[in-house]
Parts: C-alpha cells; sequence; structure tokens
C-alpha cells in the first residue's frame, strides 16, 4: 500500500466517507460501524443499484449528504423517499462515478464484480484513501489500478479478511524476505462433498456459508473456490508477489485469516472471529484502531486450529487463476467475466453448480486475447468473454 491515512484524534474534525454499495454485506456492515462512531465520520455519499428502500434508511441514519442509486428508474422512488430530509439524490451511472469522485478522507469500494472496477478507479485518480473490498477491480484491470495508485499517491487498504490479515502482519521494509504468503479458506459449505454430489446442489444450499454472512455471489465463489481464486489473483498485484509465493490453506474454523511465511522460517498470522466488520474497522481507523461490538475471539475456549492442503483437482478454480496469472495482462478480466455470467446463472437455476467452472475453463479457452493497453481494452474483452460464456451456456441447454 502506498502513503499514509491521516491519524484521527479523539478532537479532531470528523472524517468525511463515501460508501460505494452500501446496501451489500460489506456496506451494510460498514454503515454498522460508522452508526457507532458518529462524532469521528461524516457520511459524504452513499451509492447502491436498486435497493432504494435501504438506501434511503440508511441515508436518514447517517444524515448523508448525497445518495445516489445506480438504476435511472428508481431515481423517483428515491427522490420520494428522502424528501424533506434535506439529502441531495441522484441516479445513474455518471452520477455513480461523480459520487466516487467527489471529495472525501475515505472511501469503502464495495460494489460487487467488475461493475465496481470504474467507480474504484476514480476513487483512486483522485487520490483518497479507498478500502477495496471490490477485488474484481484488481483482478480486471490490476496493473492499471497499481499504476494508478502510484500515480495519484492514493492509499490503497486491503477489505477482503484474507488480504488485510496479510496486510497487518507484513513488513513493507522486508518485503524482499518473504518466502510466502498463505491464504486460507474455510471451504465453504461443500468442502467434504464429491464431484458427483454437487450436481444437485441448490442456490439456497450454496448461499449457506459455515462461518461468513456474505451475499450470494460471494457466497457461490467461497463453495467453488472461486473467491480464493481471485483472491490469488488479488493477492498477487496487492503485495507484488509471484503466483508461486501465494499458497492456499484449508482452514474450516475461519479463525486464522492468512499468514506470511518469511526465509528464517518465522510464520506471523493474524487471528480473529469471523466478522467482516473487523477489517472493515482496520481500514477505516488506519493507521489507528476503531472499536467494534463483534464476537471476541476467547482463546481459553477449547479452540481446535486445523489445516489441510486443497486438493485442485476437487477445487479446480484455483488451478484456473494461476494459470490465468502466467498467461498475463487479460486472462483474469476473462476469468472473472465468465464466472460472474456462471453464478448469475446457477442462482438462476439455469445452471448445475458443478458446471460453473466449467463455463470459466471453456470461456477462457475460446477468448482471443488481443493487446491490452488501457481500461477500454480491458471494459472491450470483458464484454466479449461475457459473449462467449452466454453462449457456452446456450449450448449447454
Amino acid at each position: 500500500m502506498q502513503n499514509t491515512a491521516p491519524v484521527v484524534a479523539a478532537n479532531a474534525k470528523a472524517r468525511t466517507v463515501t460508501i460505494l454499495g452500501s446496501t451489500g454485506s460489506v456496506g451494510k456492515s460498514t454503515v454498522s460501524l460508522l452508526e457507532g462512531h458518529r462524532d469521528k465520520f461524516r457520511v459524504r455519499a452513499l451509492t447502491a443499484n436498486k435497493n432504494v428502500a435501504l438506501l434511503a434508511a440508511q441515508a436518514k441514519s447517517l444524515s448523508a449528504e448525497l445518495a445516489v442509486i445506480a438504476d435511472e428508474s428508481l431515481y423517483g422512488a428515491l427522490k420520494e423517499a428522502l424528501s424533506g430530509t434535506g439529502i441531495k439524490v441522484a441516479a445513474g451511472h455518471q452520477a455513480l462515478i461523480d459520487a466516487a469522485g467527489a471529495p472525501a478522507d475515505w472511501v469503502m469500494a464495495a460494489i460487487v464484480g467488475a461493475a465496481g472496477v470504474e467507480s474504484t478507479l476514480k476513487a483512486i485518480q483522485q487520490g483518497r484513501t479507498v478500502a477495496l473490498a471490490n477485488k474484481e477491480s484488481l483482478v480486471c484491470a490490476g496493473p492499471f489500478m497499481m499504476e494508478a495508485v502510484r500515480k495519484s499517491g492514493a492509499t490503497l487498504l486491503p477489505v477482503d479478511s484474507e488480504h488485510n490479515a496479510v496486510f497487518q502482519v507484513l513488513d513493507p521494509a522486508q518485503s524482499a524476505q518473504i518466502r510466502r504468503i498463505i491464504l486460507t479458506a474455510s471451504g465453504g459449505p461443500f468442502l467434504r462433498k464429491t464431484r458427483a454430489e454437487l450436481a444437485n446442489v441448490t442456490p439456497e444450499e450454496a448461499v449457506r456459508h459455515p462461518n461468513w454472512s456474505m451475499g450470494a455471489k460471494i457466497s457461490v465463489d467461497s463453495a467453488t473456490m472461486m473467491n480464493k481464486s481471485l483472491e490469488i489473483i488479488e493477492a498477487a498485484y496487492l503485495f507484488h508477489v509471484k503466483s508461486e509465493q501465494i499458497d492456499v490453506l484449508i482452514h474450516p474454523q475461519s479463525v486464522v485469516h492468512s499468514m506470511v511465511e518469511y526465509i528464517d522460517g518465522s510464520i506471523l498470522s493474524q487471528m480473529g472471529a469471523p466478522d467482516m466488520r473487523t477489517p472493515i474497522a482496520h481500514t477505516l481507523g488506519w493507521p489507528q484502531r476503531v472499536a467494534t461490538t463483534g464476537d471476541r475471539l476467547d482463546l481459553t475456549k477449547n479452540i481446535n486450529l486445523t489445516f489441510e492442503p486443497i486438493d485442485i483437482e476437487r477445487f479446480y478454480a484455483i488451478k484456473l487463476a494461476r494459470q490465468a496469472l502466467a498467461s498475463g495482462l487479460g486472462y483474469p478480466t476473462v476469468l472473472n467475466a465468465a464466472n460472474e455470467v456462471a453464478v448469475e446463472a446457477f442462482l438462476a437455476r439455469k445452471l448445475a453448480f458443478s458446471a460453473i467452472e466449467s463455463i470459466a475453463d471453456q470461456t477462457l479457452q475460446k477468448v482471443k486475447i488481443g493487446p491490452i493497453s488501457s481500461l477500454t481494452d480491458v471494459f472491450a474483452l470483458d464484454r466479449e468473454a461475457r459473449a462467449i460464456a452466454g453462449k457456452t451456456l446456450a449450448a449447454l441447454k
């Protein structure tokens, strides 16, 4: 990460914050934290895709200056919901991008999927402190994002529990002495199921994560291990390490969130209860700490921490991610796009759970990737990959 965010003293002027994607899982957890620290933070803007009712309720609760709904057809509904509050209302894609670029000390980038890339980049280009929950920004456009961070002087703080854990225990001064980064994975709800047993898995079963409370798309990604696959790509860009320096271990308890091993054999880990408010709070207060009211890890209880290697034949999304990283710029974009199409089809009951990775694999093989020299190229490739994934899906019927 780069630069140092301003310290918030007890009597300092409240820091201004913006939440991109405030009605999603991470967004709601962020709102919950802000409601507990109203004296320290002032909300500049909240954005959502379609959830007018929740967005309006959040804006009222936090006295936000601006509420933005991405779906332009819902502008009237949002304006009516916030009538008489003095809260400004806007709608549409450009309004969302404008909100991302508005002056704020801290921006939470929590829009799920490739849809969050442009707004995240806008916040980075303004030199903000950006709390990155939208891993797809780095998966799809990692080199461009990191170059924008360098040019603008922005501070990029990882929110994913795994990357946030690495950030907390990785000493930048000793980056050359890192042997490996170890990302942990719970294994999701189907850890012990065979591939044959996954054929009839339902969306309801897939989103029922044993440890974490997450949105539907991320929960499905966790179940296929695609979430961890994308995190490998994200970690490579965030921490400037090679794919072979990033390991993944199954850790069903979700207590050790990640580890860093140094060349002398020392392994440093970050531990905590599985609660997204912890990494969010870390970025919200960084370089200080923000108190949370979540569960605390009680080490006096009988906590059985287990670790096991990941079976990449069983979870071959991991293999796809490493292949995409090795193949270079463009391939991670295709992998992410195809996965988003496949997961959407699964949640709509149009695709078997066991076929999600296959759609991604086939799309990677079919897409012809030319030179990628700009974000325009990235977005064009994303559209092409989605079209091919859609045709691959249709051919299965």
